[in-house]
């Protein structure tokens, strides 16, 4: 009888007895690496997209959890920076001002959500975002 959690699409059939297997680890760390990655953004401009969609166009077709992590990453980071266009241009109507640091903070909160949630290998949907990839 196979006593996989249904909520965990990356579960493996070993995993609920013995833990995740060397490969399962493996691919939760290159999975969250896909979400901290955008942290690149705060050191190289256009890193927080970039970052993200290296990883996940290099390890993209070793785990399926690496796949899904690597396009919600990429997606949320291109979200984020149409938003961060949005309250910068905002700054005219002043509102911006308090747009601006607010998405600042948000953006750090949830990839740290996200990547807490793939090391343990829970899948994450970020909210508030633009599906650019499938």
């Amino acid at each position: 009888m196979d006593a996989r959690d249904p909520s965990n699409p990356y579960e493996s059939p070993l995993e609920s007895s013995a833990g995740p297997s060397i490969a399962e680890k493996d691919a939760r760390t290159w999975a969250m690496l896909c979400h901290l990655a955008g942290l690149a953004g705060y050191a190289v401009p256009f890193g927080h997209i970039f970052g993200p969609l290296a990883v996940w166009l290099i390890k993209k077709n070793d785990h399926p959890m690496i796949d899904d992590a690597g396009k919600e990453a990429v997606n949320f980071q291109i979200s984020w920076t149409i938003y961060m266009a949005i309250a910068a241009a905002l700054i005219l109507a002043l509102i911006g001002f308090v747009l601006l640091p607010l998405l600042a903070i948000l953006h750090l909160v949830f990839m740290v959500i996200a990547s807490i949630k793939t090391s343990n290998g829970e899948e994450y949907r970020y909210p508030m975002i633009i599906r650019f990839l499938q």
